[in-house]
């Protein structure tokens, strides 16, 4: 089914972002990193395990402040018990809260999942919004939840994926000098062809862990190293 169109509304900031260098910025070198990340992970994928666009928003939710391999420990049991969003919405809090609590914060995702999923129930009949507009009125979800559903259950670029990684990697390589990941997210939409929007930030994800780590990043490994002159290289 082709993906409904949604309006590519670019991250509202109250301070814009200092200017790039376009040595930094050019097309040449963005095509280098483009050619080198596609070498790393041609096929990169989200690291959330599920089966649906609402199994993947719960897993969203519960990854914050929590590693993804925790998440997907917990979410097999979880989705087993409530298999959709009806199931959620009918959970007492205190109930929810004993199945994710590994995962940290587990009273306020709790009290998102269950938020999020009764106003799918009673607004979107059930089913996830398929709009940026409509993801960020569900509580507990902003632009970087909404980004990796509508990206990679939909396949709809309405923006660029920034978590830590993704947040740290575009400092690292210049391609962003902004204070927050809205800022971040702003700068990258207005670098990347839309068409890499989804597959840059997965990419750039696991390109995190497994290479541009935070801290003793593997340098010596990295076929972006020629290109970055971040004061944490290691080589």
């Amino acid at each position: 089914m082709k993906p409904t169109a949604t309006r590519k509304a670019r991250p509202a900031s109250k301070t814009a972002n200092a200017k790039l260098d376009a040595r930094y910025t050019s097309p040449k070198r963005l095509k280098t990193i483009f050619v080198g990340l596609d070498h790393l992970f041609p096929r990169a994928e989200c690291a959330l395990h599920h089966k649906n666009p609402f199994q993947l928003l719960v897993a969203t939710i519960l990854s914050a402040q929590c590693t993804d391999e925790r998440v997907n420990k917990v979410t097999p049991t979880l989705f087993a018990k409530y298999p959709t969003a009806q199931a959620f919405a009918a959970l007492d809090p205190k109930v929810l809260e004993e199945d994710i609590h590994s995962t940290g914060f587990f009273r306020n995702k709790a009290k998102n999942i269950i938020g999020a999923s009764r106003q799918i129930v009673e607004k979107f009949g059930g089913k996830v919004p398929r709009s940026m507009e409509e993801m960020l009125t569900l509580p507990g979800v902003a632009r970087k939840t909404a980004n990796v559903v509508l990206g990679t259950a939909y396949g709809i670029p309405a923006g660029v994926v920034v978590d830590t990684h993704v947040f740290r990697i575009s400092h690292r390589l210049k391609l962003s000098n902004g204070k927050t990941p809205e800022n971040v997210e702003q700068d990258l939409i207005k670098l990347l062809p839309e068409d890499r929007w989804i597959a840059f930030s997965h990419q750039v994800i696991w390109f995190g862990r497994k290479i541009c780590q935070a801290r003793n990043p593997s340098c010596a490994e990295c076929p972006l190293e020629s290109l970055c002159d971040s004061p944490d290289k290691t080589v």
